[in-house]
């Protein structure tokens, strides 16, 4: 007896068989994005720190928490931090547990950036679309792999909040992007999300805009109320906070941007020391190998789905009408391939940026967003059963090869140290800040602002601190040694300040009365507003004479008070020059107290505040300023 069995019943049991692996597959790519998450916070947390700059920001947030405004030392307004969104985030989490600021940031910014993967990873799983049996880590695999990466997945600055806010708003684009009709409320968030760039870094400006341009022209089938109107409703989501926070900043801090891009000429150009910043990261990891094989293994991945534009219909091949032109470039912007333009040009730009202001001293931290923005599309690829198409061709199998070089590959620059001196420094400046650390304060996981005592001359600092009641100025000497230079009365009393490169742990240690100022500017005008030397280490091209911290501190500027490495007549010709009336509305500007003239004005002279420079050299100063002087 024969048993025949029909193609109908084949059919049948095929239909019925198809819901339940297509859920077996989700439930596998589910767990994949989730254990490669997973993977990158325990590679963060084995690797866990806090830099001194980490710290910088935390000075900060305990100002915001004692009641004295988002300011570095109580009565100077200066905005030491640059990522305004970190500083809240941090300052929000701190009040709302009452923890210690230093284990909030770390697991806040732990959260954050496995947060990061997963979006990253569920957006490109939504471009590759529905069809795909599996999605495997390509991308993720990449960049969990790359030691900085995971070095600043804590850290303590806003590198973590930086990679999760590309990540969602990647994911809201392609979302919005495969969906047939626009939910009004879904598009103002992802317009919301967009506008929010300069709030957690001032260059993704360039990323928020382009997204906001896309947003805006692009068609919106379902939208009831007038076009018009629903754009400005748009604009109006995206802007109203970075605006409003805008015109606060110009008038509370006196600067159009934070006081970083003053201290270290964010709108300068170092070129040659960019290109040196770029080979620093992708050199000693071979980084363009995996970056080829993704590319590579998208091409192959794209020969079984289109993620791209619509294609022109056979019935509308004539030649198009103006009108027409511009439907068909606005339709086109709703598509995940102009998502994957947006992402890429975005990354470019960014890394064009960056070279062009010389990168920065942290080994490869600032180009790991413009990388992450690269890598988007191929956080994860499509792995189809390729014998279940009629094409199948033996160079499919491009893709599974691909994948596994990515894996080997991942595996060998997973331990790679890029930067081998004993210092952990090249002879360029760029180092490697979590080993120098390490190696300097003896403290495998520097963390706790107690941990930095253990840094040259710390626990010294703070024991003349202690030991001068009456307060003054402590500056570093030739011989590496603190120096007090006391109030000029010898029973004067005067406040303590200290004078010196090293921010975070100084100002960790310390109370918010003592007032910590260093030489390159981050927390002091003075020194932010003087020319960059040329050919200095990069982040550190700016250092101001102690002289002037002297002089502008109103400590003694007489000898044997003042220390004897620093000349009297220097010190008085200083003096001369800071009476410069632009000098003196400079720091007036951030010093004065915050009246409404003061606000409106600062708002009015935020640009010609943030373009001022001094010469450090106080007779060019003086000339510069038209200062005359009587002569002897």
């Amino acid at each position: 007896m024969t048993l025949t069995i029909s193609p109908d019943t084949v059919r049948g049991e095929e239909l019925a068989a198809a819901p339940t692996a297509q859920r077996a597959s989700h439930i596998i790519s589910v767990s994949g994005i989730l254990f490669t998450a997973a993977l990158f916070a325990i590679g963060g947390w084995k690797r866990r720190w806090i830099a001194d700059d980490g710290l910088t920001v935390l000075r900060t947030v305990r100002n915001l928490l004692a009641g004295n405004g988002p300011v570095f030392n109580a009565g100077e307004r200066v905005e030491v931090n640059t990522s305004t969104a970190w500083t809240y985030l941090i300052w929000f989490f701190s009040w709302l547990t009452q923890a210690r600021l230093e284990y909030v940031v770390l697991v806040l910014a732990l959260t954050l950036s496995a947060t990061a993967i997963v979006f990253a990873m569920l957006g490109a799983a939504r471009l590759w679309g529905g069809g795909a049996q599996f999605f495997l880590p390509a991308g993720a695999l990449v960049y969990i792999a790359l030691p900085p990466a995971r070095d600043y997945a804590t850290s303590g600055l806003e590198s973590s909040l930086v990679i999760c806010w590309l990540a969602v708003l990647w994911w809201w684009l392609i979302r919005w992007s495969r969906t047939e009709k626009v939910n009004p409320a879904s598009i103002l968030g992802l317009s919301f999300v967009a506008g929010s760039a300069p709030l957690i870094r001032p260059e993704l400006t360039v990323v928020g805009a382009l997204a906001l341009l896309v947003i805006c022209g692009a068609p919106m089938p379902g939208i009831r109320t007038r076009a018009w109107m629903f754009r400005a409703l748009i604009l109006t989501a995206a802007g109203l906070m970075p605006v409003a926070h805008q015109i606060w900043r110009m008038g509370y801090y006196g600067l159009p941007y934070p006081n970083t891009a003053v201290a270290k000429d964010a709108s300068g150009a170092k070129w040659r020391q960019g290109l040196i910043y770029l080979w620093n990261l992708v050199g000693p990891y071979w980084l363009w190998v995996p970056l080829m094989v993704l590319g590579v293994a998208a091409v192959a991945a794209m020969r079984h789905r289109v993620i791209g534009f619509p294609a022109i219909t056979p019935g509308n091949l004539t030649k198009p009408t103006p009108r027409e032109r511009i439907h068909r470039f606005r339709v086109r912007l709703r598509t995940p391939g102009t998502a994957v333009a947006l992402m890429l040009t975005s990354g470019a730009l960014l890394t064009l940026y960056e070279i062009r202001v010389g990168g920065d001293f942290m080994h490869a931290r600032m180009l790991l967003p413009p990388l992450f923005c690269a890598l988007l599309p191929v956080m994860v690829l499509p792995l189809d059963s390729f014998a279940a198409h009629a094409n199948f061709r033996r160079t499919d199998r491009a893709l599974p090869i691909a994948l596994a070089a990515i894996a080997g590959w991942a595996f060998l620059a997973a331990d790679t140290t890029a930067i081998h001196t004993a210092n952990h420094i090249t002879d360029t400046g760029i180092a490697d800040e979590r080993l120098y650390y390490i190696q300097t304060t003896g403290h495998a996981h520097p963390i706790r602002a107690e941990d930095y005592l253990d840094y040259p001359r710390i626990r010294a600092m703070l024991g003349d601190i202690a030991s001068s009641p009456n307060g003054g100025l402590l500056i570093n000497s030739p011989s590496w040694t603190w120096q007090l230079v006391p109030p000029p009365t010898p029973n004067g009393v005067a406040g303590h300040t200290v004078y010196f490169i090293n921010l975070g742990m100084i100002s960790m240690n310390t109370p918010l009365a003592v007032r910590v100022i260093d030489p390159m500017g981050l927390s002091y005008p003075l020194a932010a507003h003087t020319f960059r030397f040329p050919n200095a280490r990069i982040g550190h091209d700016k250092n101001l004479d102690n002289d002037w911290a002297v002089i502008d501190a109103g400590m003694a500027d007489k000898h044997p008070a003042l220390p004897w490495y620093l000349d009297e007549g220097w010190a008085t010709r200083i003096r001369t020059a800071l009476t410069c009336p632009r000098t003196q509305d400079l720091l007036a500007s951030t010093r004065a107290p915050l009246t409404f003239d003061r606000f409106q004005r600062n708002i009015r002279q935020s640009l010609g505040y943030a373009a001022y420079r001094i010469d450090r050299v106080p007779e060019n100063e003086m000339q510069r300023c038209a200062i005359v002087t009587r002569t002897r």
